[in-house]
């Protein structure tokens, strides 16, 4: 995919954007660690539920969201072909073009994979980012880069810095607090827990 392509792409109003790679080894570190504290098997992380709980999370609302409609993309390395820790997680067969519809408003996703010959995965989800958060129809971002990444976050930071904020609502997701900048942050680790099935009550 080249990124021309997303500059001539029509957005809806909210945009969901994910690093399949990493949200998928923070669900499976999840699944390892709640299995040893909680003595009981962790099942795969229900992709729906996950992405309405970012949507929440982000500030979306079923009074104002549920006849819209919200585009979710997953950037993915093209030698990992599926998220193996959610359910559905194929991103050809069951997340590519696909589509759910909610109290939320409905859900259409899109996946491309990174041609790392092309283009480095932290700057092809950073190019997307910027693409988005400047376009005049897109009001609410919600964005799961991989926040590990000092350089990645630093750049995010700096990308960010001049979104007008009484227009756009941009939320970066992290598992802890982090440096901040003109951007709500949210803890991943919340959603991906409730997708997970564990409850507050177990811990």
């Amino acid at each position: 995919m080249d990124i021309q392509e997303f500059n001539n792409t029509k957005w809806s109003r909210n945009v969901i954007l994910v690093d399949g790679d990493y949200v998928d080894s923070v669900a499976f570190n999840l699944i390892v660690n709640f299995e040893r504290m909680l003595g009981r098997r962790i099942p795969k992380a229900d992709t729906a539920r996950w992405i309405d709980c970012v949507a929440l999370d982000g500030g979306m609302r079923e009074q104002r969201d549920a006849d819209g409609e919200t585009q979710v993309i997953f950037i993915h390395s093209k030698d990992k072909p599926a998220l193996d820790n959610f359910t559905p997680g194929s991103y050809e067969d069951d997340l590519n073009a696909r589509a759910f519809k909610d109290t939320l408003g409905e859900f259409i996703m899109s996946s491309y994979p990174v041609e790392e010959e092309v283009v480095k995965h932290d700057d092809f989800f950073l190019d997307i980012l910027k693409t988005v958060v400047n376009h005049k129809d897109v009001h609410r971002v919600m964005a799961i880069p991989n926040a590990e990444h000092a350089p990645l976050w630093d750049a995010l930071r700096h990308a960010l810095r001049d979104v007008d904020d009484e227009d756009k609502r941009v939320t970066l997701f992290a598992m802890q607090p982090l440096e901040g900048g003109n951007f709500r942050q949210e803890i991943l680790g919340y959603s991906l827990m409730n997708a997970l099935g564990i409850k507050g009550s177990e811990l």
